[in-house]
């Protein structure tokens, strides 16, 4: 079967935006709805309310005759429905915007987790750990206020037509000079967002990711910061990214500040305008105008009060974007099904091989040897042509089809905080018990792993610091083990090991790849390891200036 071509499919940010948007269509639909109800029942309460307050006590001062002809009954009924509309509305307005944003970071979340695991080399290398996890934290926070905002312009838009509706009934002055003032707060409002607070915003969500940067390296040092005494200088360099991240978040506060001065500013000259210009209206309308003028602008500053966290939002949403959409992704081909997509080209040593071949690799180091399987499985970035798999160049072919085929032991063991039944399904989710005790035993742990009272079950620490360097070697061994996959690559895979332990770990890598058929591409320093390949390759001739070996020798062919 030859290679198929396809593009990747993934969605871009934007696409991913408007499919969570219509997946959360009946909440936003519902938030919107209740903003609206929101906005209308606070005009109209205020509104009524001045109006009763002052006519009620305009009957008061007329006497008893005009008191009793006073209706109260039917306004306080209704002020009452509209506090209750309104409380009610409120409620239902949070918690169905926010349910809708909170759903859809949700799937944004492990997506982002997948894509960057899956990223391409060039790009997986671009990021530190600190700044992922701020892209996966702090900027997937910030643009749930992208859902939450949604149901703003229905609040706005509803609680100025019935500001203005209720100021018609003064007059229609007055109803325009409230129009004017509700535009000139939405417009002035969306102008300072953008030149001011817009901006600040940004740096805010910049600073954080070199905040956050910043401490992850810190924190991984750790242990040589504790051992030359280095705690002050960490904690004085984290202190300084901090204090940065002080200053940007107070320079956005200020700058997010001068919306609402602007909006009361406005607010104020508008409603004296409406006083001003319903003068000649009944005194209870004149009120009702102006407490009416007071909600809309409200409903107004509500809209344009979501602007002062625009700037982070869209700064969350231009860093997401970098890693979720890549437009200079090239077409992808599928590599072949079976043994046919398994076969290896390595062109500077002029080899090809398949399962179950085992090719051990040697040079000193800074040789290239590291490089050259990391390369291989779609780690690092590949040269034209260098490295082939099933008959397809390396750098045209999906890097999913090509991380599939390798299970991976690294000289450097990552383990996660969790139990060893845990960290070892990482590498195969559907292995059973007895599975994780075989892999356990070709790796020579399960001694070890019986011997403690919970086994399997045992919790390890943050990268497994319970163990020793060389269990977690082995456990990282018998991860690759439980991998499904046609090559087994383990890169220095009895360092720090003891004879009698690095007998019994290559005859347990013996019996496995004998019993699974498995090829093995195995990097080693170590004589006895290589000793179970196949051929043996020293790439320290030469290296091509990306670092990839573009020539070899054979050991066993020269001796």
């Amino acid at each position: 079967m030859k290679p198929t071509t396809a593009h990747t499919g993934d969605p871009t940010l934007e696409a991913l935006l408007g499919e969570q948007r219509r997946a959360q269509g009946g909440r936003l639909r519902l938030a919107a709805l209740s903003a609206a109800l929101v906005s209308g029942a606070s005009v109209a309460l205020l509104g009524l309310s001045g109006w009763f307050i002052t006519g009620a006590a305009i009957a008061g001062a007329g006497g008893f005759a005009v008191v009793q002809a006073f209706n109260y009954l039917l306004p306080a009924a209704v002020i009452r429905m509209l506090a209750i509309v309104r409380t009610g509305s409120r409620y239902v307005e949070r918690v169905s915007g926010h349910a809708a944003a909170l759903k859809a970071l949700a799937r944004l979340r492990p997506l982002l987790f997948a894509r960057l695991a899956a990223a391409p080399p060039r790009r997986a290398f671009s990021l530190s750990s600190g700044e992922a996890s701020a892209r996966m934290i702090q900027d997937v926070d910030a643009i749930q206020t992208v859902f939450v905002r949604l149901s703003g312009p229905w609040g706005a838009g509803v609680g100025a037509l019935a500001a203005i509706g209720l100021a018609l009934l003064a007059g229609a002055l007055p109803a325009l000079v409230l129009a004017g003032g509700i535009a000139i707060a939405i417009c002035g409002g969306l102008l300072i967002g953008r030149r001011v607070a817009d901006p600040a915003g940004r740096r805010v969500q910049v600073a954080m990711g070199l905040f956050k940067d910043r401490l992850s390296a810190l924190q991984a040092a750790a242990p040589e910061l504790r051992a030359y005494g280095l705690e002050s200088w960490a904690a004085d360099q984290v202190g300084q990214a901090a204090r940065t991240l002080d200053r940007r978040r107070v320079a956005d506060a200020v700058a997010g500040g001068w919306i609402p001065v602007f909006q009361a500013s406005v607010l104020a000259l508008t409603v004296i305008a409406v006083i001003a210009t319903s003068a000649p209206a009944s005194l209870p309308l004149v009120a009702l105008a102006a407490l009416a003028s007071v909600t809309g602008l409200e409903a107004a500053a509500a809209l344009t009060g979501g602007l002062r966290q625009n700037g982070a939002a869209q700064e969350a949403l231009a860093r997401l974007a970098e890693v979720l959409d890549d437009p200079a992704r090239p077409v992808i081909r599928k590599l072949a099904p079976a043994m046919a997509g398994d076969a290896i080209i390595i062109r500077s040593a002029a080899l090809e091989i398949a399962p179950p071949f085992r090719l051990g690799v040697i040079g000193p180091s800074g040789s290239g040897k590291t490089r050259l399987i990391e390369t291989l499985m779609g780690l690092r970035p590949s040269l034209a042509d260098q490295l082939r798999l099933g008959g397809l160049p390396l750098e045209d072919a999906a890097l999913d089809d090509v991380r599939a085929r390798f299970a991976y032991a690294s000289q450097d063991v990552r383990l996660l905080a969790g139990s060893i039944a845990d960290n070892l399904r990482l590498a195969n989710q559907a292995a059973s018990t007895d599975d994780l005790w075989a892999a356990l035993s070709d790796a020579c742990l399960a001694d070890r792993v019986a011997a403690l009272p919970a086994g399997l079950d045992t919790v390890l620490s943050e990268n497994g610091d319970r163990l020793s360097g060389g269990e977690r070697r082995r456990l990282g061994l018998a991860r690759a083990y439980l991998r499904d996959a046609p090559w087994l690559v383990l890169d220095e895979p009895t360092e720090g090991l003891d004879a009698a332990t690095e007998t019994r770990v290559l005859d347990g890598l013996t019996h496995h790849l004998s019993t699974r058929r498995q090829g093995l591409i195995l990097v080693s320093h170590r004589s006895a390891p290589t000793a179970l390949c196949d051929q043996v390759v020293d790439v320290s001739v030469t290296l091509s200036p990306g670092g990839i070996p573009i020539g070899g020798r054979d050991v066993r062919a020269a001796a």
